[in-house]
């Protein structure tokens, strides 16, 4: 027996899609207000009466938008799962149109109706449209819930006169009446909601052809609740960038301090054509896995410009407390509901993921808090354009976007973007906290001994008194900064033990390069050998042990040698200038950790050609005596240069490379310390360069020579 049958819907289908398909109450209200949206309207309001006392809860959506006919409510409203918005979307692209206050459609699905089967039992809708009557339903939806078919289940539309509603002739738009709620609001839900209706449009650029205002019949309710004008003044950092195809256009960064942070300047970076790379594992041409930088481009796929603004602010309590926002607990609570990074497709929200941390920042920021942000400490914006952007496709439940591809390649972008503004902040935070952090108590502890010791010497007569007061203060700060100096040496035991990992790890990156390759015997047993030379380096510097004379020039040609896999690897040329040079340079110290120096430059030099087409990466070492006294090691590199200013490049967990812990020129500069020589950053027309390197990175390694 064969048989042709369609499919027959039970009546409950409504209420289960109605119930299931919106995940929770505001999302409901929004996809309605989004309606509104699509409808051309310029004014919304969201009312809401005796919602905590469902006998009598009602909520109340209306718009001045174009409103409906009885055919659009008929054959378009009452049709859910319609594609009238796609087709009226890809004809008004086709067409290069759009509506008469310049919008595109936000749905395309035809589910938003379904946020009336999550709000309550009964919906009643009164629309009109220019020059056509009023279109009256009135729908219970418990009729619904019966074991009857949903062709069965009728519902009377009524077309009447216009008047009833809307009284002059000219006014258009749609009201909605939802009562018998599921479920009574609280309090929070109806703040949470204030604040998502609130977030609608982007704070940076709200529309002003679009307001959505909230009623409701307990006003108490929404008193006290900090908006975006009240705490943007709050902002230390803040960021805009465009990003189209694989780079960065253009890169603006800002720190402005507080009026009151007097011992901070404000600070500003700007950057063009930034080229956005991603590292991940490929394959090499033997089948086996190695690090690769690949570019991270949008122009694949229909996605368009990415416009990102993005507002940082600091969180530390006693920094708060000298702050000019004196409502501090409001500014955290505002963060922790709203903050985060959002998108915006024509300035209207979209919901990027279900708890609204779509880019993962709370879990980098766990695992690397120094350096990372957080949805709490950071207002974000992600801008993209609804013509543009038709391969990123919402999720029908207004969760975020299908998670495929065409997703993958955009959020890679966005966070690489949003790495470059955290190194930026890290930069400036780092002069906070040495300014004005809960640990830095050393400055104004000193400070206040020799404000109390001026005092003392213009108050106290008695000079037998003054010497006794001014001989005990002087040995109470005298045992301050030992016991600090003492706590600082303990403290750093973990900076130490990030510094000693740091460097084991590049050797053995080396080793396992070495071990893959034919004839590596000799490069596996110098790495060897390298490994045991740190933890004696190392070790020597505590035990205080005395330096050893070795030649320069044998040391430069060893680091070259222990890394001479990743050169070749990274097709990476080396000119060694200093090998023209017939003098013999000696200098005192320990060899393996000068080496460690020369290895750590080097590795910073290859990352950063990563930005350089083959075969044109080079990189260049020279020796002179340009300072009397100091034999000096020159590395050069034709990269990109230094993105981060060269007074803060030593400083630990400072750095722009992505995923870089920031400790390598750090490790550099205080083992130049432990030998009293020096790292500095010559520019190119300071030395006799090849042209070539003009735009590139210089560092200078400089240490007394010996006789």
């Amino acid at each position: 027996m064969r048989e042709s049958v369609v499919f027959r819907p039970r009546a409950r289908l409504m209420s289960q899609l109605g119930e299931q398909l919106i995940k929770d109450e505001t999302i409901a209200v929004l996809e309605l207000v989004k309606n509104a949206y699509d409808a051309d309207a310029k004014n919304v309001r969201v009312t809401m009466e005796n919602v905590d006392d469902l006998s009598s809860a009602t909520i109340i959506i209306e718009d001045d938008g174009d409103g409906m006919t009885y055919d659009i409510v008929k054959n378009i409203w009452m049709e859910p799962g319609t594609d009238h918005k796609e087709k009226k979307l890809k004809e008004m692209i086709e067409k290069q149109e759009k509506s008469k206050l310049g919008r595109l459609p936000m749905g395309e699905k035809g589910i938003g109706r379904f946020g009336v089967h999550k709000l309550g039992h009964k919906v009643t809708l009164i629309t009109r449209s220019m020059d056509n009557p009023e279109v009256f339903i009135s729908i219970d939806w418990s009729v619904f819930n019966s074991n009857d078919y949903l062709s069965d289940v009728n519902v009377d539309i009524v077309e009447r006169p216009p008047g009833r509603l809307f009284l002059d002739n000219s006014v258009t738009g749609t009201r909605l009446i939802i009562e018998h709620l599921k479920s009574s609001w609280t309090r929070g839900k109806v703040r949470d909601l204030h604040r998502a209706i609130t977030s609608l449009n982007s704070p940076f650029e709200a529309l002003d052809s679009f307001k959505v205002k909230m009623e409701i019949s307990r006003p108490e309710w929404l008193e006290g609740i900090v908006t975006f004008e009240q705490i943007k003044e709050s902002a230390l950092f803040h960021a805009e960038m465009t990003i189209e195809g694989n780079k960065i256009l253009e890169y603006n960064y800002k720190f402005t301090p507080w009026r009151i942070l007097d011992k901070l300047d404000r600070r500003s970076h700007y950057e063009a054509s930034i080229e956005l790379k991603k590292q991940t594992v490929i394959k090499d041409k033997d089948g086996k896995n190695k690090k690769a930088f690949v570019p991270v481009d949008l122009s694949d796929y229909s996605i368009g410009p990415v416009k990102i603004e993005l507002l940082g602010f600091d969180l530390d309590s006693s920094l708060l407390k000298l702050g000019e926002f004196t409502d501090t607990s409001g500014l955290k609570k505002y963060l922790n509901t709203n903050g985060g990074i959002f998108v915006y497709r024509d300035n209207i929200r979209v919901n990027p993921s279900e708890d609204g941390d779509w880019l993962d920042l709370n879990a980098k920021r766990v695992n690397s808090p120094a350096d990372k942000i957080s949805t709490n400490i950071v207002l974000g914006s992600v801008k993209i354009e609804r013509d543009k952007s038709l391969d990123l496709e919402e999720k029908t439940n207004r969760e975020g976007f299908i998670e495929n591809v065409v997703y993958e390649r955009f959020r890679d972008a966005v966070l690489l973007a949003v790495e470059k503004f955290e190194h930026d902040r890290a930069i400036d935070k780092y002069l906070i906290r040495k300014y004005y952090g809960s640990t830095s108590k050393s400055e104004p502890v000193i400070a206040e001994v020799s404000l109390l010791r001026d005092k003392i010497n213009s108050k106290v007569s008695d000079t037998e008194l003054q010497r006794e007061i001014i001989g005990r203060l002087d040995n109470i700060e005298r045992d301050y900064k030992r016991i600090t100096e003492v706590y600082q040496k303990s403290s750093s035991i973990g900076l130490s033990m990030s510094i000693v990992l740091h460097e084991i790890d590049k050797v053995i990156s080396e080793l396992k390069l070495a071990i893959d390759k034919d004839e590596s015997s000799k490069h596996v047993r110098s790495l060897v050998e390298r490994l045991g030379g740190l933890t004696d380096g190392y070790a020597n510097v505590v035990r205080s042990r005395s330096f050893k004379k070795f030649n320069f020039k044998k040391v430069i040609d060893q680091a070259l040698f222990l890394v001479d896999f990743r050169l070749k690897a990274h097709n990476v040329t080396v000119e060694r200038r200093y090998l023209e040079k017939s003098n013999d340079f000696v200098v005192k110290g320990n060899e393996h950790l000068i080496t460690s120096n020369i290895i750590n430059i080097i590795d910073n030099a290859i990352w950063w050609l990563s930005y350089v087409e083959e075969p044109h990466k080079k990189v260049l070492f020279d020796i002179t005596r340009e300072i009397s006294g100091y034999v000096t090691i020159v590395i050069a590199d034709n990269g990109r240069g230094f993105t981060i200013p060269t007074d803060m490049i030593t400083k630990p967990f400072i750095t722009d490379k992505t995923g870089g812990m920031g400790l390598g020129l750090h490790l550099v500069s205080e083992i130049m310390k432990q030998h009293n020589g020096r790292i500095t950053f010559p520019l190119f027309s300071d030395l006799e360069l090849p042209n070539e390197y003009k735009h590139g990175a210089i560092i200078a390694l400089s240490f007394k020579e010996e006789e």
